[in-house]
């Protein structure tokens, strides 16, 4: 599991709980361990920096031709970009091979614990765990908005769960992902992941674990790679996520603008895969969801990250911290790879709509908790719509 969060004490409750970030990889412990390389057949010439993002990694004293060969990886604190006006994330083509899919799933040893204690708002007793079930195959035909995200950090390459969602400047033609903060920004301790990439309907025909070593990237990503052009987190998880303790998590959230990886076809995201979800801001409060339903690729133990799941609840309240927002919390044994994914409930409009993403959960993987979408949560994804309108 991506790493560890510590003991909460509600005030309902007496008994402590290990917390943790739920998105998958190395461990900061295991740097260098095992670590999933790059294709070795990989040409820097499919490295596409376009003219902005050139400007961009010049003015960070970057060199491009360093970058193509390989200075991607060198994660030094001075060339770590983390404000939020620094992503860049250039194509590396083939990069996100079948085999280097496949490997950035497997958790490892977590980082060591911290204890926090003292919840001050409002938290609902423990939800019973519900336990997840396998979305049917094909994924595209049951949960087609569903997908991964793949990037790589300095504990080497990881992942999260995702979802396509409408894009109100681009109806019906949406190039929008929703995921979790710490999918793609390291919080207080670090900056921009690199390598950001969306698979939508990863392993569409749920293939086993052993029939995937001989797939090949059409079977895997039979819809594309679509890697992310821009991204935007909310300026708290910047400013406070950790991966232990639970700072941050009411604010985990995060919107991609994503491009496909070979060049463009003419059809957005949304006309590839035929779908994608409206995202509702200040949803119903708790006591009026009646279920919520959790979907995304666990990869911890029992999973192997390499299949979807869902879990449907009637959500509870989960409080960190008495001055900032509640969070959703759910009963769920999905484990850490199920980050980032989509949380959908009946809209105000009676339809389907994503209202929250999978944050956190216990290390005994009975529940999961989401950030309930605000102000601003909108802001964000408001400013990545306008900021793509005209294109």
């Amino acid at each position: 599991m991506r790493s560890i969060r510590p003991l909460l004490m509600a005030a309902s409750a007496v008994a402590a709980l290990t917390l943790t970030v739920t998105a998958c990889g190395p461990s900061e412990e295991n740097v260098g361990a095992d670590k999933p390389a790059a294709p070795a057949s990989l040409d820097p010439n499919k490295i596409k920096i376009p003219e902005d993002l050139k400007d961009r990694l010049k003015e960070h004293g970057i060199d491009l031709d360093k970058w193509r060969n390989g200075e991607w990886k060198n994660w030094d604190r001075d060339k770590w970009l983390r404000e939020a006006k620094d992503f860049v994330n250039p194509i590396i083509e083939d990069l996100w091979d079948p085999d280097r899919m496949r490997e950035a799933e497997r958790p490892d040893k977590p980082v060591e614990e911290e204890d926090i204690s003292g919840d001050k708002g409002v938290t609902d007793p423990t939800p019973d765990p519900v336990k997840a079930k396998a979305v049917a195959a094909k994924y595209h035909d049951n949960a087609p908005e569903s997908g991964k995200v793949f990037f790589d950090g300095p504990e080497g390459s990881m992942v999260c769960s995702a979802t396509v969602v409408k894009d109100p400047a681009h109806p019906g033609k949406s190039n929008l992902v929703w995921t979790a903060g710490h999918c793609v920004h390291k919080g207080k301790e670090g900056g921009w992941y690199r390598n950001i990439a969306f698979v939508p309907s990863y392993n569409d025909s749920a293939m086993e674990t052993s029939a995937l070593e001989k797939a090949t990237r059409e079977q895997i990503a039979p819809y594309g790679v679509w890697w992310a052009d821009w991204v935007k987190t909310s300026d708290q998880w910047i400013a406070e996520g950790a991966s232990t303790g639970g700072a941050g998590a009411p604010y985990d959230f995060a919107v991609i603008k994503v491009t496909p990886e070979k060049g463009s076809s003419g059809k957005s995201l949304e006309e590839t895969v035929g779908s994608a979800l409206p995202v509702e801001f200040n949803a119903p409060a708790v006591p009026k969801i009646a279920s919520l339903t959790a979907t995304g690729y666990p990869a911890a133990p029992p999973f192997d990250g390499q299949k979807a799941f869902q879990c449907t609840d009637k959500p509870g309240r989960l409080s960190l911290k008495a001055e900032q927002p509640t969070m959703y919390r759910i009963g769920c044994t999905m484990t850490g790879g199920s980050s980032g994914g989509g949380w959908v409930a009946q809209g105000h409009d009676g339809k389907p709509a994503l209202v929250s993403n999978t944050s956190i959960g216990p290390s005994t993987a009975g529940w999961l908790a989401g950030p309930r979408l605000g102000p601003e949560a909108k802001a964000i994804f408001e400013e990545v719509s306008k900021k793509y309108a005209g294109q």
